[in-house]
């Protein structure tokens, strides 16, 4: 992930910095006091007070002052003082492809982490980087659970759904890859009847990575493209079967409910949706709309080797409550990241 997040690594590291600004920097921001009113010390600007900055400056002043001081461990983060540094973080997580309602809960978070705190038990990376692993779901062991449900069914059936474009098909054919590395027998299911040349690209994937497809002539009801694939299966005692379905737009309820019965005829196992990571919010939406439709087990977002902000994957895990399963980092067979989210914690510099 050394593309993904660099936009937004370099905003919060920014944005963090602010709010830990070291006391000698702040003073030399702050014009001088005249001498008589050395006493006096300006309250801190930022929500963080460094408690040994603080112990230095009392033990420079007059006995009688300490009091003063000390009264500084006791502030605490109040509503509006939170309000005034979380207005900057939240233009910053927009910005960068983090989706409205991933926001709200951030801030949500993060309030509940801050407000009323004493000012040394602050530590708003920390509490930042809690609030972004909340939303995070880590992904089941892929292959372990497919060896461990064909102990009990056979064949195991994963449907591919998500709109033109996203790289569905060739998320297929990486999942093919990666399944026959894991000595798993697979075939190939061109359910895509509507899109021109699809079948055709399948039937490319499936010659270069030498495993079986099953197809029907275009206009076929794509149902019956699954429904035979896995008569086909059953027969030849093939492990896997993948199921590339249309590009259907997530609003056309037609093609939506064309999505349901392939889904409802078929039953997979798993209905993985594939967005581009850089998309941002058009991939959160869509994610939610095929969520919607036909409740899918898990993502996979294409394309994370080009997308600098990177914000998708947290408004996609929001918005679906479901783990992200790969990353797609190239167009080879082996351009697929298994997703972890403590990478993504480490690519936004919160580790």
């Amino acid at each position: 992930m050394k593309i993904m997040f660099k936009f937004l690594k370099e905003k919060l590291k920014s944005w963090i910095g602010k709010t830990e600004e070291p006391a000698e920097k702040q003073a030399k921001a702050r014009p001088e006091k005249p001498a008589k009113k050395k006493e006096k010390i300006p309250e801190k600007k930022t929500c963080l007070v460094n408690a040994e900055e603080i112990v230095r400056e009392i033990k420079q002043e007059p006995e009688t002052e300490k009091t003063k001081f000390f009264d500084k461990f006791k502030k605490k983060m109040t509503d509006e003082k939170f309000e005034e540094i979380f207005s900057e973080l939240e233009l910053i997580l927009l910005q960068n492809n983090v989706a409205l309602e991933a926001v709200k809960s951030i801030k949500s978070s993060l309030a509940e982490q801050l407000i009323g705190k004493p000012a040394p038990d602050i530590n708003v990376k920390e509490a930042l980087k809690n609030s972004i692993e909340s939303i995070l779901i880590s992904p089941p062991d892929f292959v372990k659970e497919i060896k461990s449900t064909l102990k009990i069914k056979h064949p195991f059936v994963i449907a591919f759904v998500g709109i033109n474009g996203s790289g569905k098909t060739t998320s297929a054919a990486k999942i093919a890859h990666l399944l026959k590395k894991n000595n798993l027998s697979v075939l190939l299911a061109a359910a895509d009847t509507f899109r021109a040349a699809s079948i055709e690209q399948l039937e490319e994937h499936a010659s270069k990575l030498n495993i079986p497809i099953v197809k029907k002539d275009y206009g076929s009801d794509p149902a019956s493209v699954g429904f035979d694939a896995i008569q086909h299966a059953k027969k030849h005692h093939i492990d896997v079967v993948l199921i590339d379905t249309a590009g259907r737009m997530q609003n056309k309820d037609s093609l939506m409910k064309e999505i349901e019965k392939i889904t409802r005829v078929n039953n997979p196992d798993m209905k993985i949706f594939v967005g581009e990571s850089i998309t941002g919010n058009d991939a959160t939406q869509q994610a939610k709309a095929f969520d919607d439709a036909v409740n899918i087990t898990g993502m996979i977002l294409s394309k994370a080797d080009v997308d600098e902000k990177g914000g998708t994957a947290i408004s996609v895990s929001y918005v679906t409550k479901k783990p992200i399963l790969f990353l797609g980092t190239g167009q080879s067979y082996g351009d697929l990241k298994v997703f972890n989210r403590n990478d993504l914690i480490k690519s936004l510099g919160l580790d």
